[in-house]
C-alpha cells in the first residue's frame, strides 16, 4: 500500500515538476530545522550536564563562591505565575468579547486586532524600555518584581488574546446554534460550550506565552533588575533564569554554571510545555 502510494505521488510529480520541486523544499526545510534543534539540544546539554555537579551550584542563597541558580529558578517560577495571573484572564475576556459579543464588521474591533498583531511583533527590549521609563522612573517604583511581572504581562497579552480570539473562532457555529436552540443565553453558550471547545487552542497560546516569560531577559533587565536573591516582597529587586545566565556569561569567569544553567532552563520550558500539553488533552477528553 505504501509502495502504490509513492509510486502514484511520483507519476503526481512528473506530470507537474513544480509540485515536486515544492515537496522537496518542504522535505528540505523540515530536515533542516529539525537538524538545527537537535543539534542545540545536544550542544547544551553536552557542555552543561557535567557543570551541573559542580559545587553549591543549587544551594539556596547565591554568593560570589557558588553562583547558585536556585534563587533565579524561583524567581522565575514566581515571575510566570504573576504574569500569567494578570494576562491570561484580560487577553481571554478580550478575546472572548471581539468573537461573541462584538458586532461583525466592526471598526472599533478591527482596530484592536491590528493593534494587537503589531504589538505581537514588536522586540521584547521596547516593552523594557517602556516598563523601565513608566514604572521604574515616573512611578518611582524601581527595579522590582512587579514592574518585570507587568511588563511581561503586557509583553504577552497580544499573543494570548490573537490565539484565544483564533480558537474561539474555530468552534463551529452549529455548537451555537445548538445550545441557542435548547434556551440557553449567550453567556452560558460561551462559557459552557464555546470555551470549553476553545481550551486546547488557549492553552497553545499560554504555552507560547510561558515560553516567551522564561526566555525573556531584556525586558527584564531594564525592569526588575539583576539582584540574585529570591525577593521578601512585590517591591524587591531580582533575577530570573535567562538574566542570570546573561549575568553568567557577561561576566566572563562562570562559563561552565551559564551551560548548566542552560540545561535547566531548557528542561524547564520542556517541563512546562508537556504539563501543559498533557491538561490541555485531559480538559479536551473531559468536556
Amino acid at each position: 500500500m505504501a509502495n502504490r502510494n509513492f509510486r502514484q505521488r511520483l507519476k503526481e510529480y512528473k506530470r507537474s515538476p513544480l509540485s515536486g520541486l515544492l515537496f522537496l523544499l518542504v522535505c528540505i526545510s523540515a530536515l533542516l530545522t529539525v537538524t538545527v534543534l537537535v543539534f542545540l539540544i545536544i550542544y547544551i546539554l553536552y557542555h552543561g550536564i557535567p557543570n551541573l555537579t559542580l559545587p553549591g551550584l543549587f544551594d539556596w542563597e547565591y554568593n560570589s563562591e557558588n553562583v547558585s541558580m536556585m534563587p533565579a529558578i524561583i524567581n522565575t517560577v514566581i515571575i510566570t505565575l504573576l504574569s500569567l495571573i494578570m494576562a491570561v484572564p484580560l487577553g481571554v475576556f478580550s478575546a472572548i468579547y471581539l468573537v461573541e459579543y462584538s458586532k461583525r464588521g466592526n471598526r472599533l474591533v478591527k482596530l484592536v486586532r491590528i493593534t494587537a498583531e503589531t504589538l505581537s511583533g514588536i522586540p521584547s527590549i521596547v516593552y523594557g524600555l517602556f516598563g523601565y521609563v513608566l514604572f521604574v522612573i515616573t512611578l518611582h517604583w524601581g527595579y522590582t518584581l512587579l514592574s518585570g511581572a507587568i511588563t511581561l504581562a503586557i509583553m504577552i497579552l497580544p499573543l494570548i488574546m490573537r490565539t484565544t480570539e483564533e480558537a474561539l473562532i474555530a468552534v463551529p457555529d452549529s455548537f451555537r446554534e445548538g445550545s441557542f436552540g435548547l434556551g440557553a443565553g449567550r453567556l452560558r453558550t460561551v462559557f459552557r460550550i464555546v470555551l470549553p471547545s476553545a481550551v486546547p487552542g488557549i492553552l497553545a497560546g499560554v504555552i507560547l506565552a510561558i515560553g516567551g516569560i522564561v526566555g525573556e531577559s531584556a525586558a527584564l533587565i531594564f525592569t526588575a533588575g539583576t539582584n540574585p536573591v529570591v525577593p521578601d516582597s512585590l517591591f524587591a529587586s531580582t533575577r530570573t533564569l535567562s538574566v542570570h545566565m546573561y549575568a553568567l556569561m557577561s561576566e566572563g569567569l562562570y562559563t561552565d554554571q551559564a551551560y548548566a544553567t542552560a540545561v535547566v532552563l531548557l528542561v524547564v520550558v520542556i517541563f512546562i510545555n508537556a504539563l501543559s500539553s498533557f491538561v490541555a488533552k485531559r480538559l479536551a477528553t473531559n468536556k
